[in-house]
């Protein structure tokens, strides 16, 4: 049941008191995600070994593929619930959540045997040479061949339980397998361990998933009655409004990311030509970049059910007023953060591995990425604001706009025009475009939402 609190939280508390309730949470489960990706790199580097890092940074692309399962089934259920909630429609919130926890195990089983089918054809597409597959196979395996349905599920999950307001409890259970993986890494990966290197980072990350899972589960069995998050097989009915709801805002998020894998692959490809020491130093660059990019994307993701519970109960002032005071104080973190990591990319580099060379490629890969953090902000807020009210063509436009059309072109120009470090400019390139475009999305779904007679 929807509690009077929960109720308050979308209808009638501040703005920026409910943006905070919401987006803080899943910020700081993002935080402890790239924590984790971090102690990944970080105590793989302590090998100091360059083929066991360069390991980790070329299974990345099938790692963030997973995103792709959780946005077409997490994004796409999430906002089918919380638009769902707003017109009050308790029934839809139901089946919608069971379709998308059913589908993500399907999909997550589906995922692991094709990895594991075509493992050697993927290690040569993913870049990996003679000297770096055994290493990357060793981390795929328990990360991606047996490991792809926990880790897919937990996250799908958080977001099913997010939907109805719960943010704190979608983030301690994303927390709790976070967690325990950074204290099982340095267990399996480093001599005085298991010694296991890059294998034994998959195998910390495969368990860490299956507890969250089980958070989850024990979760769900203790509010039940309380929650309309469902996940009882008599529920799952794939209803062409259902499943209609969920691909038309999920599908574009999908395609989002696998669009990402592919900027990755190529990015990684174009990497190894300089051997595993820039490969590595793009590995640790990447990371380092990611913990604003979890920010901006869990403050998106932490105000979707705002966003999706006010427009369908046409609360669009209250729908308006949330983006414009998210969208202000995120950029002034953002920016910050860009200034911050200008000045000090050469030591955030140097804590995760003490190469001269690594050092040096990491330090310039990494200056570079950091200036597309700001204009990435408004993109990826905005963004969230489409998914939110089921505005998916948009979603898909900027997509295809941000990868094939911007970044994977600027990726082959920078890299020809100026080799290797052009290659981190590539997405800032796009996301100055993205970012304009984005604002003036915005302001015309805003300007029609008046004409249509909501408040604004």
């Amino acid at each position: 049941m929807q509690t009077p609190q929960r109720q308050a939280l979308f209808e009638t508390v501040p703005i920026p008191r409910a943006v905070a309730t919401l987006a803080v949470p899943t910020i700081l489960s993002s935080l402890v995600m790239v924590l984790y990706n971090l102690a990944d790199t970080y105590f793989v580097g302590m090998l100091n070994n360059p083929i066991e890092n360069a390991a980790v940074t070329l299974a990345a692309p099938v790692l963030l593929a997973f995103n792709a399962v959780n946005n077409l089934f997490g994004v796409g259920s999430s906002s089918m619930m919380s638009r769902a909630l707003g017109r009050r429609d308790y029934e839809t919130v139901s089946r919608s959540s069971a379709f998308g926890f059913y589908m993500a195990i399907a999909c997550g089983v589906v995922f692991s045997l094709l990895c594991t089918a075509f493992g050697g054809p993927l290690l040569s597409l993913l870049g990996a040479d003679e000297t770096t597959a055994q290493a990357t196979a060793g981390y795929m395996k328990w990360t991606v061949n047996f490991g792809a349905v926990p880790a897919i599920l937990n996250v799908v999950m958080a977001y099913l339980v997010r939907s109805e307001g719960a943010a704190m409890h979608a983030s301690i259970g994303t927390m709790s397998g976070c967690l325990l993986n950074i204290v099982l890494d340095p267990i399996f990966i480093l001599p005085w361990g298991l010694n296991m290197g890059a294998e034994g980072a998959g195998l910390a990350t495969f368990l860490s998933n299956c507890v969250a899972c089980l958070y989850f589960f024990i979760l769900l069995a203790a509010k039940r009655g309380k929650t309309f998050v469902c996940i009882q097989p008599k529920m799952f009915r794939p209803e062409k409004e259902i499943v209609l709801g969920v691909f038309g805002v999920g599908l574009p998020a999908s395609i989002q990311n696998l669009l990402n894998v592919t900027g990755m692959t190529i990015l990684n490809n174009f990497t190894s030509a300089f051997g595993a020491d820039a490969v590595a130093a793009m590995g640790i660059a990447q990371k380092i970049n990611q913990v604003p990019f979890y920010i901006v994307l869990g403050t998106s993701q932490g105000i979707m059910p705002l966003n999706s519970y006010t427009y369908a109960s046409r609360r669009i002032d209250r729908m308006k007023a949330t983006v414009s005071f998210t969208l202000k104080t995120a950029l002034c973190i953002m920016v910050a953060v860009t200034v911050f990591y200008s000045f000090a990319a050469g030591s955030l580099i140097r804590m995760f591995m003490d190469n001269p060379a690594i050092i040096e490629y990491g330090t310039r890969f990494l200056r570079g990425m950091c200036l597309a953090i700001p204009f990435l902000c408004v993109d990826f807020i905005a963004v969230g604001v489409f998914q939110a009210v089921g505005m998916g063509r948009e979603a898909l436009i900027f997509a295809i706009l941000r990868k094939i059309v911007l970044e994977i072109p600027a990726l082959f120009i920078l890299n020809w025009l100026f080799p290797p470090y052009g290659l981190a400019y590539a997405q800032m390139c796009a996301e100055i475009v993205l970012s304009a475009a984005a604002v003036f999305v915005l302001t015309r779904l805003f300007r029609r939402l008046k004409a249509e007679g909501a408040p604004a």
